[in-house]
């Protein structure tokens, strides 16, 4: 997008309605559209944002008031009047550098415009991204869209991986307890290593439910379980790994534990004992070598900045910017390619359509593996279950599916009725 950018007279940092001032970003017939240039500060960046796109901005670019590798512009959950405004936005936005807002505001004067750019750099023939993220399921709406993506995105990702495409990798967020307070209750609860290793309660519940400790030792099992599957050159497997793990372990189910996380393990094929051994003690009073090396990949090197805040996506060593959706991430990857050296599969349907889910109708049907499968619809009724073992029709059509649970047979003349003790289906 080339564009006009404009740095207001009043109101830099976006954090009041523009019509108070009388200032309008709509471009007129056949001119390029107005980039509004913001100051970082004072309200959230989605309100900003959602301002300046009410005054007819095309797009916004906030500076940055602190000279710092950037962050990602995150959105303000703790803002409950955040939601009308933050789903409403449609105009792309970034943060940049305060070095480089300056330069921005100086050369605006000259009436001069910039070119909205969203490139990511291709160092060599191969992709490298990576993927912040967590295992824990009940943390609102972030974790729902987190969980959606994965099973989204699992197959064009393993598609990508197995041709030779990309090397990816998973990353894992922790934070530690402040030494004085590695023995207090809140620290057991929500740490390893005494303290080393911790993560927010799910819940945010001390007293009940699932502790963090819990998703830190989840979080690790996730780790050896990538690092297992890529000593046998099978790092995709990882994929296979969180998408069961989620459908078949879910927190809601207190389903979330070792037993589970080790049947979706051995149902894989992987060595468990490998990842076992690769796990460590969580109860030792020492560093862990996997979850250490987390900590120090977390922090920023080159231009890469910290990773603050999940999920973040990194491509080529570039904290990606924009929404986690399967299209909108695949073509990110994508311009990681240099032009015109891209693999042809970025080119062709293989990465739109998601085999692992498509025409599986149901558990009775293969699926990509052969072992993964969702409970499905049928006709307009809903079958619900593990999606492993069990699929049972529910609902007020069920009795429709099956005849109900019952079978009708006419012999020499006489009626047989047979019903499941369960069936209230029969009249």
């Amino acid at each position: 997008m080339a564009g006009n950018v404009v740095f207001p007279k009043d109101n830099q940092n976006g954090c009041k309605e523009f019509d108070e001032f009388g200032i309008s970003f709509k471009s007129k017939p056949g001119a390029l559209p107005v980039i509004v240039l913001l100051d970082r500060g004072n309200c959230f960046f989605a309100l900003k944002v959602w301002n300046a796109q009410k005054a007819g901005a095309s797009a916004v670019l906030v500076a940055d008031n602190i000279d710092e590798n950037l962050i990602t512009m995150d959105t303000p959950e703790e803002d409950g009047s955040a939601a009308k405004y933050v789903e409403n936005i449609t105009i792309p936005s970034a943060l940049i550098e305060k070095s480089f807002g300056e330069k921005l505001k100086n050369a605006i004067s000259g009436g001069e415009y910039e070119l909205w750019t969203n490139t990511v750099p291709h160092p060599d023939a191969r992709v490298e991204y990576e993927l912040w993220t967590n295992s824990n399921d009940e943390c609102g709406v972030k974790c729902d869209m987190l969980m959606e993506f994965l099973k989204d995105f699992k197959c064009a990702a393993q598609i990508l991986e197995k041709e030779g495409y990309t090397q990816f990798t998973p990353h894992y967020i922790t934070w530690y307890c402040p030494h004085a307070f590695t023995l207090s209750k809140q620290c057991k609860s929500q740490c390893i290593n005494h303290g080393r290793y911790c993560a927010p309660d799910p819940e945010q519940d001390f007293s009940s439910g699932y502790d963090g400790k819990d998703v830190v030792i989840e979080n690790l099992r996730q780790l050896c379980v990538f690092k297992v599957a890529n000593e046998t050159k099978k790092p995709w497997v990882w994929w296979d790994y969180v998408t069961d793990f989620q459908i078949r372990c879910p927190m809601k189910e207190k389903k979330y534990n070792k037993e589970c996380a080790d049947a979706v393990i051995n149902s894989l094929g992987l060595d468990l004992k490998k990842i076992e051994r690769c796990m460590g003690d969580p109860n030792a009073d020492s560093e862990n070598p996997v979850l250490k090396e987390e900590q120090d990949v977390q922090v920023g090197k080159g231009s890469r900045g910290d990773v603050t805040i999940l999920p973040t996506l990194v491509v080529n060593n570039r904290q990606y910017r924009g929404k986690l959706e399967k299209g909108a991430v695949a073509k990110a990857i994508f311009s990681g390619f240099e032009e015109t050296t891209e693999p042809a599969v970025c080119l062709s349907s293989d990465v739109e359509t998601n085999e692992c889910l498509n025409n599986n109708g149901g558990c009775w049907q293969d699926t990509f593996r052969g072992r993964l499968c969702e409970c499905p619809l049928v006709d307009g009724v809903q079958f619900k279950g593990d999606g492993y073992t069990t699929c049972e029709a529910s609902g007020p059509g069920r009795c429709k599916i099956n005849n109900g649970g019952c079978w009708h047979e006419t012999r020499n003349g006489h009626a047989f009725t047979a019903c499941s003790v369960s069936s209230d289906c029969d009249p």
